[in-house]
């Protein structure tokens, strides 16, 4: 029963996400010879994976086109048609809704040019923009060299300017060593999904049922063996191509589905209430019965081709079970910031239903150590279908939070997940019995476990309601501040102590900690010179999960909270803050002429992508009343000491 903890435990490590500073494209530069006369200059893009490059016609507003600009002053050449560029995919962009054209990989552009007299090189730049599942760069210049006095020559060009590299020195490595760890956690919770769905109803009866039809087929022991880790391959590669499909059908634009994006996060809250609604016995999720009848029919030719069919066929009489479970996945992967996410994710999961099929015909012996199929099995898809409810409203409780409703603050959240992990307890309990559940006689020791571990958590939570931080679960609850009490049920007063007596215009104390704080960067930054102590800029996100976790369990720390309420001025700027702008304050945006900022997060946001190169969240800046930083800033730093050190430091530069 401690892999429903494992489960449980790994869907919340697998919601947050780290956030960063991208380098994610190089530019190198070639020349082919025509004639004496005739160039083609050849620059190559090379992407990072996950990431893609926007095509250079892009409809108005829509994001930033790729564009090459050919430095001709000198007069001495002239340009043959436009700037080619390769076929690339073209898909209907969620968030600027229209259809775009975007690269991935490599991308080769070519323009053809006609020179006059001695030519030696061709100076020009290329402005670019490229996005992955979760981020964008800012639009990017880079120069580009074509050297035509030796055409096989190459000059690679580093994709990134001078600005982006004082800001992160080493982010190609970073970004590939976090992708990394992204891709192993995506695994490693698929993987232990799947042997949660291994214990329903629907694929734990089979595993007998299938091992002694491969033992009893077979003429020999080995060949059963070598049929069973066939079919045992035969998942994997079913679910694999699962994986690839989603991610060749959707494509990394369509699963553009930020943290801070209404829409996905009340469409996954409905398809979660769906998926748990299945799990707790409303109805079952299963596809066309005439597939797994052709399916079946397929599976009696023999030989690999009906092994394959056979395995194809359990995936599909066991979807009422593993569909939840895979949609929950594959959502998760494609969100996760890769667009191999869902091909991880599909490998991992089926492994672990693929393996117990080898075992066991390896060793047809184990079978007599099985637990015999019943209702325990039915109590397995009511826990998965509890936790699905749960984390259901995280995702609700994001749109909240990003639509600024409070409708459902930090105690509303609480309160529900109180309720149902109580109602969970109950049940394990024996308390609460579900349309399918058998009679239940005794409880067994292992559901008694589970049920106290549950309990205890449920009591864990219950001081959150009087303002407790519950750090076990610091990612999920909205913050402290977007809260109905702040500072704690019955705490009238509205904060303990403070070092501020009273609080300027435009800024305001931060629950339960009494931080000052503005979300005005002018006004943040006037106060700053008026009292003489450095800004610290806080770009985050009402949504973003890094973000409160540090302010949960990095700021509270006594020497970052003295700094922050004693060194410093900060000032935190919601990127996704759909507060709209007065009337006055709206202006053009410097990104995207022609097109306005109407939202006060935009304002910061194209205030963060301009000026820092970044539009990642959490990112920290310390500078002084010159706004120059005093010191490199920042992303998510999880370790207390490393950021303390970096605020001493940055205050520190102060002068």
């Amino acid at each position: 029963m401690r892999k429903f903890l494992f489960v449980f435990i790994g869907l919340i490590v697998g919601l947050t996400a780290n956030s960063q500073i991208f380098e994610p494209v190089k530019w190198s530069t070639s020349v082919e010879k025509i004639s004496d006369t005739d160039y083609i200059l050849i620059a190559k893009a090379t992407i990072d994976s996950g990431w893609h490059l926007y095509s250079q016609d892009v409809p108005e507003d829509g994001p930033i086109p790729t564009s090459f600009i050919y430095d001709n002053s000198a007069g001495n050449f002239t340009l043959s048609g436009n700037t080619s560029e390769p076929k690339g995919h073209i898909v209907d962009d969620p968030v600027f809704e229209m259809k775009i054209k975007f690269f991935d990989e490599t991308a080769v552009f070519k323009q053809k040019i006609v020179v006059e007299g001695e030519v030696k090189s061709i100076d020009a730049f290329v402005e670019f923009m490229a996005c992955n599942d979760k981020n964008c760069t800012p639009p990017t210049e880079v120069d580009l060299v074509f050297n035509l006095s030796n055409e096989a020559m190459s000059a690679s060009n580093d994709s990134t300017d001078q600005d982006s590299k004082v800001l992160d020195t080493d982010s190609s490595s970073t970004n590939t060593d976090d992708s990394n760890k992204g891709l192993w956690s995506i695994f490693f919770i698929a993987f232990f999904s799947g042997f949660a769905a291994l214990l329903t109803p629907c694929v734990f009866p089979m595993i007998p049922m299938t091992v002694s039809f491969f033992t009893k087929q077979s003429k020999t022991k080995a060949a059963g063996i070598r049929n069973a880790i066939i079919y045992g391959l035969s998942i994997i590669v079913i679910y694999v191509l699962l994986g690839i499909l989603v991610s060749l059908i959707f494509g990394a634009d369509a699963l553009n589905a930020l943290s801070t994006n209404v829409w996905f996060n009340l469409i996954f809250f409905v398809l979660l209430l769906v998926f748990a609604a299945s799990f707790l016995g409303a109805f079952e999720i299963m596809l066309p019965n005439s597939w797994a009848n052709k399916v079946d029919s397929q599976a009696d030719r023999g030989g690999l081709v009906g092994i394959f069919f056979m395995a194809l066929a359990l995936a599909i009489v066991s979807f009422s079970c593993t569909g939840p479970i895979v949609g929950t996945l594959l959502v998760e992967a494609a969100a996760g910031g890769s667009q191999v996410g869902p091909i991880v994710g599909m490998l991992g999961f089926s492994l672990a239903i693929a393996l117990p099929f080898a075992l066991f015909a390896a060793f047809p012996g184990w079978l007599n150590s099985l637990p015999k199929s019943g209702g325990w099995l039915n109590t397995v898809k009511v826990v998965l279908g509890f936790l699905e409810l749960a984390l259901a409203f995280k995702f609700l409780s994001n749109a909240d939070l990003v639509l600024d409703l409070h409708l459902f603050e930090r105690e509303v959240f609480i309160a529900v997940w109180i309720a149902i992990f109580g109602a969970l307890a109950f049940y394990l309990f024996g308390k609460i019995q579900l349309p399918h559940d058998s009679p239940l006689t005794h409880i067994s020791v292992g559901r008694l476990g589970l049920g106290l571990l549950v309990l205890s958590f449920t009591i864990y939570m219950i001081p959150g309601l009087w303002g407790a931080p519950l750090n076990l679960i610091s990612a999920f609850p909205p913050p402290q501040h977007y809260s109905e009490s702040p500072y704690g049920v019955g705490n009238s007063k509205g904060g303990g102590s403070s070092v501020h007596t009273d609080v300027p215009e435009g800024a305001h104390l931060m629950a339960p900690h009494d931080i000052l704080a503005f979300n005005d960067y002018y006004k943040g930054l006037a106060y700053a010179k008026k009292v003489g102590k450095p800004v610290m800029i806080d770009f985050t996100g009402k949504a973003c999960v890094n973000c409160r976790k540090m302010e949960q369990n990095v700021w509270v720390k006594p020497k970052v909270l003295d700094i922050l309420k004693n060194d410093v001025v900060l000032i935190s700027l919601y990127v996704d803050d759909k507060r709209k702008l007065k009337d006055d304050e709206i202006v053009d945006s410097k990104l995207k002429p022609g097109k306005k900022l109407k939202y006060i997060g935009q304002k910061w946001s194209e205030l963060q992508t301009i000026k820092y190169k970044t539009n990642t969240q959490p990112l920290y800046v310390i500078m002084d009343h010159n706004e120059d930083n005093l010191i490199k800033p920042v992303a998510y730093t999880p370790d207390v000491d490393e950021y303390y050190n970096w605020l001493s430091e940055g205050v520190g530069n102060f002068k």
